[in-house]
């Protein structure tokens, strides 16, 4: 018998009780005194003047590598995004096999998660904020192509041939057909990506590239706590101010929600408006990277790499793969269930409380600030490591941006059939459960899906903290300068992902299929 649709999201959630079972086990003697003083240290957040100092350095920092890391990613992933994109190449040459092979490169540079880019060129080039900079554009310029293409591959081509049949060159049928629909998209996924940016470029931070990032983890590894949470709350306001401004301007310029259902159209004010905030840009563009001292010239200057290590590649082929691989797909699997099925869970527990919606903004914005490096460390006080563990701070992390998608969802869903329930006599469970969850439980689960093969490039990022999966191995080459084991981890993780997004893809077209 099938689960009812309201149900659907609330499945993933089952994967507690196992954990349930394993958490106590792992559990060690000490660390829970640090954990206390962690939490009260929020309250009382340090003000000495020399601190703050610092910590606004530092975002600044990551605040201007992450403006300029999508700003590049924008200005590569558009002109890719066209190349790969089916629908032009038939317009222009009457096939679509460039557009087959330009998907086909780009998806090697997706694959590769942000990190893995950052920690690499920084062997290559040295420390430098354009290191950042570039990891950051390399694969969400990749993202944003892949965006753009579809887009503009799922747009309706009767305008299009319409303006061909009629004796129009190519080229401007395609931009008066295809420029305004496309838009409202675009610009929706823009924002986002400026989020994930920020988020970006502090977890950068965390492993050695400079910002905020860096004191967040050296206030950690000292136990300066009240130091670490000044750092918190100044992170905090720009992400939700930055988040707010962003949902604003889509509200504004009437583009689509992640969860929407339907395409809006754009209002007419909008052109004006993004012509004068992309003119802004420029200049600002211009001065933070002045201001950083980002050089793109020093990029092409390599370091000398050290030779291999004895063994060469038949060393690499004898590690143990299926072990990593395993650990890594498992890790994958974990930590999704955990973030797709623990957000609209908590939220149902919290629905009669008056104030629970707000405490649960409060805690995923946390998790989304909060980097999974992190939140490993922090578990470490009290638990063993673990594959578990692993999974619960990248959990943590994705429950946060998932928990504020279904939040958003649920607020733009409208309270009619709720209140109706809850008018006949349901509980306020049971109302939010049928009246709201039952129109967003299938486009929920395709960002799930989509959220999954993230998650999947991210088990990197745990794996170098809490040593499980490809990503504890990828620390152990990178130390040893292995890069016989460092080409053939790559090759693993780039396998990997784009299986995972072959299936989340499948997935999502199942799940949104009329």
């Amino acid at each position: 018998m099938r689960p009812a649709a309201p149900l659907l999201p609330l499945l993933p959630a089952l994967v507690l009780l196992p954990m349930a079972l394993v958490l106590p086990g792992l559990v060690h003697g000490g660390g829970w005194e640090l954990i206390g003083a962690f939490v009260a240290a929020a309250l009382h957040p340090s003000g000495d003047p020399l601190v703050l100092g610092a910590l606004v350095g530092g975002l600044g920092t990551t605040v201007g590598m992450a403006l300029l890391g999508w700003a590049m990613s924008l200005l590569l992933g558009l002109p890719l995004g066209l190349l790969s994109s089916r629908l032009l190449w038939r317009s222009l040459v009457g096939t679509a096999l460039p557009a087959e092979l330009v998907r086909r490169l780009l998806a090697v540079p997706r694959s590769i998660h942000e990190l893995i880019w950052g920690l690499l060129l920084l062997q290559l080039v040295g420390q430098q904020a354009a290191v950042a900079v570039l990891a950051i554009a390399i694969p969400f310029g990749a993202l944003v192509a892949r965006v753009v293409s579809d887009l503009l591959d799922a747009l309706p081509e009767r305008n299009l041939q319409g303006l061909l049949a009629a004796g129009t060159p190519a080229p401007a049928a395609l931009l008066t057909a295809l420029g305004p629909p496309l838009l409202p998209g675009l610009i929706s996924y823009g924002g986002y990506r400026l989020e994930c940016a920020l988020r970006s470029a502090t977890l950068l931070g965390v492993f050695g590239l400079g910002g905020l990032g860096n004191e967040l983890l050296l206030t950690l590894q000292s136990l300066q706590f009240r130091e670490l949470w000044s750092g918190l709350w100044l992170l905090l306001a720009v992400m939700l101010s930055l988040e707010a401004l962003v949902s604003a301007l889509r509200r504004r310029w009437s583009m689509p929600a992640r969860l929407a259902l339907e395409q809006r159209r754009p209002v007419g004010r909008c052109s004006r408006e993004l012509v004068l905030a992309a003119a802004a840009l420029v200049p600002l563009l211009l001065g933070v990277g002045r201001a950083l001292a980002v050089d793109p010239a020093a990029l092409l200057h390599w370091q000398s790499l050290p030779p291999l290590p004895a063994g060469g590649w038949q060393a690499a082929l004898q590690l143990p793969w299926l072990t990593l691989v395993g650990e890594t797909v498992l890790l994958t699997t974990l930590a999704a269930a955990l973030a797709v099925g623990g957000a609209p869970l908590l939220l149902l527990l919290v629905a009669p409380w008056p104030w629970g919606r707000w405490l649960l903004r409060l805690v995923w914005a946390l998790g989304r600030l909060w980097p999974p490096p992190l939140t490993a460390l922090l578990l470490l006080f009290v638990f063993k490591p673990s594959l578990w563990i692993a999974a619960l701070a990248l959990g943590f992390h994705n429950l946060g941006i998932l928990g504020r998608l279904l939040l958003e969802g649920v607020e733009a869903a409208g309270p009619e059939r709720e209140d109706a329930l809850r008018g006949g006599g349901s509980g306020a469970r049971l109302a939010l459960l049928y009246g709201r969850f039952s129109g967003l439980a299938r486009s929920y689960l395709a960002y799930g899906a989509y959220r999954a093969d993230v998650i999947l490039r991210e088990t990197v990022v745990v794996g170098l903290v809490a040593g499980t999966g490809l990503g504890s191995q990828l620390r152990e080459s990178l130390s040893d300068f292995a890069f016989d084991q460092l080409a053939l981890l790559l090759a693993a993780y780039a396998l990997l992902t784009l299986l995972g997004e072959d299936l989340s893809d499948r997935a999502r077209r199942a799940l949104l299929r009329p």
